[in-house]
């Protein structure tokens, strides 16, 4: 199919392109990977698109108050690559597993998360890494959200109308600290059947000092899950314990599972401990 008409105009500032976006009713377009296919099937239908991939400083990984900051613009690639001591592994991980690679070249982080399809990636390793994203308004005022209260559901997130999202921010990852990101694909779109994010710190006694885990593919929302990290605090991290702890996420989920053609709900409950397991012995390999 074919979206419907809609006029297109470009931005070269935040500001302007606030503005663009008030005087058109329009929607914020970068890499167009996310939005373009929900035009093109008629799932919305803006009167307009305000292109912001043009706008100089939302692009780029920099090192900054104890973590890194990633502007909004920076495609999947560019964090995939990302090599600097202490960014996060799973960050990285995840979005090497992004798509194909014409998306991870043209796709943004920015308008991956503003989307927050919980099929997607980011939205559960953003989740776990308990990120924070900032949002510009009108008149140059800013708006920090944390990850666990932007992505509110089902394709929303806690974005206003009159908001940008410019960037995020990560804490760095220092020593006995590992994160990783282990995914089902699903073999066409290579979006998340499962996704699962943990991160995980390592005491100096060698036992979990802490541990976060996130799921998302799933859920309608990029969820996590208090009680798989709870069960490892304090306990040595082995595979028994890491799936032990794992099956506590079928519990925690409960009936909040989606379903689709090629995946049913009783399928993805089934899978979900086991790639829970395997996020958290690759997290706890990488804290040391």
């Amino acid at each position: 199919m074919y979206p419907r008409p809609f006029d297109y105009v470009r931005a070269n500032s935040v500001e302007q392109a606030l503005d663009l976006r008030s005087e058109t009713g329009g929607r914020f377009i970068a890499g167009g990977h996310s939005l373009l296919p929900m035009m093109k099937i008629r799932m919305t239908s803006p009167d307009a698109l305000v292109d912001i991939g043009r706008i100089d400083g939302l692009r780029g990984v920099s090192a900054d108050n104890g973590g890194f900051t990633i502007g909004a613009l920076t495609t999947h690639s560019m964090v995939a690559s990302e090599s600097a001591e202490g960014f996060p592994a799973a960050l990285a991980e995840a979005a090497s597993m992004i798509g194909d690679p014409q998306v991870r070249n043209r796709g943004t982080v920015g308008g991956n998360v503003a989307h927050a399809d919980p099929a997607s990636d980011l939205p559960t390793v953003f989740s776990a890494l308990g990120a924070t994203m900032t949002a510009a308004s009108k008149g140059g005022s800013t708006r920090d959200i944390g990850a666990r209260e932007f992505f509110t559901g089902l394709f929303e997130s806690a974005l206003n109308d009159d908001e940008l999202l410019t960037k995020v921010h990560v804490d760095a990852e220092g020593p006995g600290r590992g994160s990783a990101y282990a995914k089902l694909f699903n073999p066409a779109s290579r979006y998340a059947v499962v996704g699962a994010c943990a991160v995980v710190e390592i005491g100096d006694d060698g036992n979990c000092a802490a541990c976060t885990v996130a799921v998302g593919g799933l859920t309608p929302k990029a969820t996590v899950l208090e009680s798989v990290g709870n069960a490892l605090t304090g306990h040595a991290i082995t595979e028994d314990s890491a799936e032990s702890a794992a099956r506590e996420a079928i519990d925690e989920v409960g009936e909040d599972v989606m379903g689709d053609v090629y995946a049913g709900v009783g399928y993805r409950r089934q899978m979900l401990p086991v790639f829970v397991a395997r996020a958290i012995n690759a997290a706890a390999a990488r804290a040391g």
